[in-house]
């Protein structure tokens, strides 16, 4: 029974780790989404380039990192508005500006449906 235990245990902790692994990598994807994309971020009322917005998310990311675990929880409590002000973030690219929250919240389910095409090819 003790060993059975040990292996339940195990599995937990090693399906946690690949779950919190698989929210790592989707939030790599939206900093990595935001800082290429070109487009021009809107943090209180002021324009940032698309790099400059990925540091200041990376910042406010590490600092809050034990209480993010997800990529919603990403958008939700790092990229969607200022923790100061509480002030909206938006994302203009061209002529569309968007709530950063819808921008990255579409990132996010384009990248998972290409996740899931993939997976199904192979």
């Amino acid at each position: 029974m003790k060993s059975f235990s040990l292996t339940f245990v195990f599995i937990l902790v090693f399906m946690g780790n690949l779950s919190h692994a698989a929210d790592n990598e989707e939030i790599n994807y939206l900093l990595s989404y935001l800082s290429d994309s070109g487009c021009t971020f809107i943090r209180n009322g002021d324009e940032h380039q698309a790099q400059e917005a990925r540091e200041h998310l990376e910042m406010k990311y590490n600092h809050a990192k034990g209480r993010i675990k997800t990529a919603e929880d990403f958008i939700d409590k790092i990229a969607s508005k200022s923790s100061l002000s509480r002030r909206q973030y938006e994302v203009r690219c061209a002529d569309v500006q968007l709530s950063s929250k819808q921008w990255l919240d579409e990132a996010l389910a384009f990248h998972r449906a290409s996740i899931e095409k993939q997976k199904q090819k192979d």
